[in-house]
């Protein structure tokens, strides 16, 4: 008789722990965690927050359609006020109008109430097309009541709404993070925080050798040239990161034999130049927790680290469950200008830096008989030479100054001897008189916005540049072949592991459903083709 299936023996019992008391969760409860999910709220935060158990909350999450339904059966015809949990489809458009309402404002395009309002009630009528009779009960008319409440839900602000910053959080997260640091038993060489940032590359001070040449010639106009870097480092200021630098172009002509692997920043690509989710779940998976390995070992600490970030739209709220050494905690909403250590002096020094490195080859590549003119230079200035310039600019950083900006979210960590560096001289310095220190400056505070004051910048076929950029996106039977092939992958990776089997394939239905419009696309381009 196989062990395990015999019966007992007499007079044995099987020993147990004592019964746990079972916590009866209510409805109201139970609607709240589904709220939170929607919010995008992380399942361990949500347990933590209601003192329940993760698998409880998991459950919850499994349910919701059951939830959902007993909700709505369990309220009284006769009452006044009536709390219902937002439909699937209200829930979807808003997600994806969140995204819209980011992607307008990366390409600096004007938003507003209005706007905002007809786009979402398009997205609502087409995503109730999708989800056909089941969705055709619910109604959306886009109130300004509404409005009002999705922009607190998804902390939208609009080209005109300053952002304000929540300097009570601020002054609470640091009593928090220690309580974090302390029961992790993290020391400062294991604690990192990141920021992306924009920068200009190939942009210039206004005004800037107005005397030596004359700005307003042919082929000067302002430069647009822009990019992405995602910059970080430890607090104690001994490891900082390898720069992610993220170019519209994945293949511009300045790196062509180039070992993209092999260069000073981890090159990706992005047809808006900002980093997705995608791009940021790879660098945390492929280069983040490895970097922290190799940290640790080198440290001869325990391969374990805490990486603080701000709830920027492109940090997923599951990097937890990525790895079993990272943990990701997340800054207060509207904290960051005020706490976040990156936004404490890292940053603005390194553009600091980059700009003054700029200005000096600038000088020392044009200065002196038969050399180039600054036109000239400018115009062989490329992404390969902006390269070169971030990371040395990167290493220029001291430790100090990395160890230094921590002082406002967990001053313990601070050494007495570190400060952070002050900027770089630039206006004055070796040759570089026609600088004018309110452009230098202006330049500094502006890296993030799309100027368009007149500047150095040379636009032209002859720059060396990828000049593909303005082509708009093509979505090929090739690029629907590959997505396609990628969903179906996936689920069928769900059918064969999830024990779950009325829930796989209930996803899978879901899924095929939404991404069917894609099928019938691609049906389309094929029978064209024919």
């Amino acid at each position: 008789m196989e062990k395990g299936f015999g019966p007992k023996a007499p007079g044995k019992r099987l020993l147990r722990g004592p019964k746990r008391d079972r916590k009866s969760i209510t409805l109201h409860v139970k609607l709240e965690v589904l709220r939170r999910f929607e919010e995008g709220q992380k399942l361990t935060q949500i347990a933590k927050t209601l003192g329940l158990a993760t698998s409880t909350v998991a459950s919850i999450r499994v349910n919701r359609e059951k939830i959902k339904a007993n909700s709505q059966a369990a309220t009284p015809i006769s009452a006044t006020q009536l709390t219902r949990c937002r439909g699937v489809v209200m829930g979807n458009m808003e997600r994806l109008l969140s995204l819209w309402i980011e992607d307008q404002k990366q390409q600096h395009l004007p938003i507003n109430t209005m706007l905002i309002q007809e786009k979402a009630k398009s997205l609502f009528e087409t995503l109730k097309r999708e989800h056909g009779e089941s969705a055709q009960t619910e109604t959306f008319g886009a109130s300004n009541g509404w409005f009002a409440r999705f922009k607190v839900r998804h902390n939208v602000l609009l080209t005109d709404e300053p952002a304000v910053a929540d300097t009570e959080a601020a002054r609470r997260y640091p009593d928090v993070l220690r309580k974090i640091i302390e029961d992790g038993g993290y020391t400062p060489q294991q604690v990192f925080n990141i920021d992306e940032t924009g920068l200009f590359w190939k942009r210039l001070p206004e005004r800037t050798f107005v005397s030596l040449e004359d700005k307003a010639g042919p082929g000067f106009k302002a430069s647009k040239d822009h990019l992405t870097l995602l910059l970080g480092g430890n607090a104690a200021g001994d490891c900082k990161l390898k720069p992610l630098l993220v170019y519209p172009s994945e293949n511009p002509r300045a790196l062509k034999g180039c070992s993209k692997p092999n260069l000073p920043v981890i090159w990706r690509s992005n047809r808006n130049d900002w980093v997705t989710m995608s791009i940021f779940q790879e660098w945390f998976t492929n280069f983040f927790c490895p970097a922290v390995e190799r940290h640790c070992a080198e440290n001869h600490l325990p391969n374990k680290a805490l990486l603080i970030l701000d709830s920027a739209p492109c940090h997923p709220v599951y990097l937890d469950d990525l790895s079993a050494n990272v943990r990701v905690e997340f800054l207060p909403k509207n904290t960051s200008a005020l706490i976040q250590p990156m936004n404490q002096g890292v940053i603005t020094t390194f553009k600091a830096f980059y700009l003054k490195r700029t200005l000096c080859q600038l000088i020392q590549e044009t200065d002196g008989e038969e050399r180039p003119t600054i036109r000239e230079f400018w115009r062989s200035y490329n992404i390969m030479t902006a390269v070169d310039n971030i990371a040395e600019a990167w290493q220029e950083l001291k430790p100090s100054t990395m160890n230094a900006v921590w002082k406002k979210i967990w001053p313990e960590c601070v050494r007495a001897s570190s400060e952070a560096e002050a900027l770089p001289q630039i206006v004055g310095h070796g040759g570089l008189e026609g600088v004018v220190e309110e452009d230098v400056v202006h330049l500094l505070q502006s890296q993030g916005e799309d100027l368009s004051g007149e500047g150095l910048g040379m636009s032209s076929p002859g720059t060396g540049q990828d000049n593909t950029l303005a082509t708009p996106p093509e979505l090929s039977t090739r690029h629907l072949a590959e997505a396609l092939s990628h969903f179906d992958q996936g689920l069928q990776i769900l059918s064969d592991n999830d024990p779950n089997r009325e829930r796989s394939l209930k996803v899978c239905r879901g899924v095929n459903s939404v991404i069917s419009c894609y099928r019938e696309l691609y049906k389309e381009k094929k029978r064209a083709a024919k």
